[in-house]
């Protein structure tokens, strides 16, 4: 099914809207009911600070294969052989599940024992593979379980050590007969390390695809490394992923995490790929190559199209590694650490502007944390060397709110405004100790929040929806409201013009559905409110904004919303004041823990309003979630402008609420416009939809 508004009349719509009647929408049970009319009072006077372009950024990082199984175009795993080669059943157990499937692993082709690990002289890391040859029979080592698409071509490279008298060859397999396959002999290389570049075409597509490396002939070869990418692939990424990315035009993205962050050496991932030794992540107990680091992060922002956010590691890492990074990203060519960058490719500093100085130190979870005394002395020592480096650069501290805090031995709550209030000032409270104690060594300071997407089996389908769709904002508004507990406390809050960044912030698990994408439209909303104080903000993450498979891409309902509020309430866009007579009431289900107990919202339930000036101050635009399965009327009482009876109306909605985006199918949620001629100062608000109203300003 296609959107509701699609090839539907926008005289139809106002007549459904005006008539008071509402019609149930997406199949639901047949019935009619009254719908009051809501009002939503507009006052062009009252302006907020302009949209920044960092209100919907992403945020990034390698959790395990997060990235190597969305963004990266790397086909094998532990291609560095960070693990040893062993038999089927006899891998180490992985300390923790992985949520992006399990690791592939390399196999013996021949006897288990014909293949060992060298540690004597090993490429990369401590180890490579050695496999003994003997005779005719083919020995040498294979990885399974990779995707391919028919016609596509496939480029990489093997570092090998050949030795006279051994015939070695290399395979990509797609099927069972002796022709699914295309195999390349490789070149006698003697005891020194050779790269071979390798290319095959895929003769048909299979999701069950192996590579093999084997051998004939007498001695033993050696195997340092392996890499296989789609030939598409755009210094290491993925085409179909970076097509889909750019399409979000997102203002920032942080990187390169997170947890991972705090345990891992920026340094090692500098230089040829092959050549990094791989790394243990012990925050998400992983093995990562090291294939991505700062240089490919840069690279990621420039094809899609963003502005990289630099958090440096203040967990294990050090304030002269943190300088470091600093003259590597930004430096001149002709300092230290900038002529290593030249001499890796990208001569011109990058420039990055912000800085983040640490992941989360007071979590429990965090490798390296700490208590707020000591990290406040730490933050000031970073930033001192960070500033010494560039002075140009724009600080953020790692902050935490009382509402996310909570004493040892407390169990957790669903805290509200009054019962955080003895929280603030203490151990628990680092955002106001990092304000009272370094404030002259940040610009901003960041705060992260998850919430869970609870079940409330006993209410009713309609106010089910609308809990569900409300209950993220309140974390946003939550945030917004300890801010304003902050400005009464710190008058160098305003003096510095101090800005919050919500850099890491995600519902789950919520499935990417239209149901979903309703509640992250009330969560941008909400942020829409706060520009004064919330002026950059990181999804979590960037790669889930896509459905992705190992072979195709495409936006998922959650990053068509981005996409959505992106294009119509983008940077420069100028946030009106919106009032009306019905605000949101308390949770009438209210469930679990960690759920922030403020009302979030416009008071025009049960719709939730944004409005604001285009960037020329030309266009009145308004932004309207309807979280019911009823058509809405929305009545606009404006002050200070006129509007032109005619307008556009876009609407991000689907079939029904589990309407989802994934490869392979129609989208489920699209993104619709239709012209709308306005009658009287009412508005249709078409059900289980995101909406955005354009008209033209006429006057004053």
């Amino acid at each position: 099914m296609r959107n509701p508004l699609q090839n539907v009349s926008a005289t139809f719509i106002f007549a459904i809207a005006l008539s008071g009647v509402v019609r149930p929408a997406f199949g639901e049970p047949s019935a009619v009911a009254q719908v009051f009319p809501v009002r939503a009072g507009i006052d062009v006077s009252k302006v907020s600070r302009p949209i920044s372009r960092y209100e919907y950024g992403m945020f990034i990082e390698p959790i395990g294969r997060a990235i190597d199984r969305s963004l990266w175009a790397e086909m094998l795993d532990d291609r560095k052989f960070y693990f040893p080669i062993v038999a089927e059943g006899q891998d180490a157990p992985p300390k923790r599940p992985s949520f992006t499937g399990p690791d592939r692993h390399w196999r013996a082709v021949g006897p288990a024992d014909s293949v060992s690990m060298d540690k004597t002289a090993p490429f990369v890391g401590d180890q490579s593979a050695k496999v003994a040859l003997v005779g005719d029979s083919p020995h040498g080592i294979s990885q399974s379980g990779l995707s391919l698409v028919a016609g596509k071509a496939y480029s990489g490279r093997i570092v090998v050590s050949i030795p006279s008298g051994a015939k070695i060859s290399v395979s990509l397999v797609w099927g069972d007969g002796p022709a699914d396959r295309q195999t390349l002999r490789l070149p006698v290389s003697g005891s020194a390390w050779k790269t071979v570049p390798v290319t095959f075409t895929a003769g048909a597509s299979s999701d069950a695809a192996r590579l093999e490396i084997t051998g004939t002939g007498q001695g033993s070869f050696r195997i340092g490394a392996v890499s296989l990418m789609p030939a598409d692939n755009l210094d290491g990424w993925r085409a179909d992923a970076v097509r889909e990315l750019r399409t979000l035009k997102s203002g920032m993205w942080r990187l390169p995490g997170g947890n991972y962050l705090s345990n891992w050496d920026w340094h090692d991932a500098l230089g040829p790929r092959d050549q990094r030794r791989p790394m243990y992540d012990h925050s998400w107990s992983a093995m990562q190559t090291n294939d991505i680091g700062m240089d490919e992060y840069m690279t990621l922002c420039a094809l899609i199209g963003t502005e990289p956010y630099v958090t440096v590691n203040a967990g294990l890492g050090d304030a002269n590694s943190a300088a470091e990074e600093v003259e590597y990203l930004n430096g001149p060519a002709t300092s230290y650490w900038g002529g290593k960058r030249a001499k890796n490719g990208h001569a011109a500093p990058y420039g990055i502007k912000y800085w983040n100085i640490g992941n989360e130190p007071y979590g429990d979870w965090q490798i390296g944390k700490t208590s707020l005394e000591y990290y406040t002395i730490k933050h000031i020592d970073f930033a001192q060397r960070m500033k010494r480096a560039d002075p140009s650069i724009t600080l953020l501290a790692s902050g935490a709110m009382p509402d996310q805090r909570k004493w040892p031995g407390v169990d957790k709550e669903n805290a509200n405004l009054q019962s955080i209030l003895p929280k603030f000032g203490t151990e628990l409270d680092w955002t106001g100790g990092l304000i009272a104690n370094a404030s002259g060594y940040f610009d901003g300071i960041t705060e992260h929040w998850y919430d869970t997407a609870e079940k409330r089996p006993n209410a009713p389908p309609e106010d089910e929806l609308l809990e569900f769709a409300r209950q993220p904002s309140n974390n946003v508004l939550m945030k917004a409201e300890e801010w304003k507990i902050y400005r009464s406390k710190y008058p160098v809050i305003d003096k510095k013009d101090m800005f919050l960044s919500i850099d890491e912030y995600a519902y789950f698990p919520a499935a990417p559905n239209l149901k979903t994408s309703l509640a992250y439209a009330m969560v941008l909303q909400e942020m829409l409110r706060h520009t004064e104080a919330i002026r950059m903000s990181a999804f979590t993450m960037g790669s889930s904004t896509m459905d992705i498979t190992p072979t195709h891409a495409t936006l998922n309902s959650t990053g068509k919303v981005f996409q959505f509020y992106g294009q119509h309430f983008g940077e420069g866009v100028i946030p009106l004041d919106v009032v009306g007579d019905t605000p949101w009431p308390s949770p009438k289900y209210p469930v679990g823990f960690d759920h922030p107990q403020v009302v979030a919202g416009s008071s025009t339930w049960p719709l939730d309003v944004v409005a604001g000036l285009s960037p020329d101050r030309k266009k009145l635009i308004v932004g309207v979630v309807n979280a019911t399965t009823a058509t809405r009327q929305l009545v606009l009482d404006l002050k200070g402008i006129n509007i032109a009876a005619n307008g556009k109306l876009y609407s991000l909605s689907g079939p029904n609420l589990e309407a989802a985006n994934v490869v392979g199918k129609e989208p489920g949620v699209t993104i619709q416009t239709v012209d709308i001629a306005m009658v009287g100062r009412g508005l249709p608000v078409p059900p289980t939809s995101a909406v955005v109203y354009e008209f033209e300003i006429t006057g004053q």
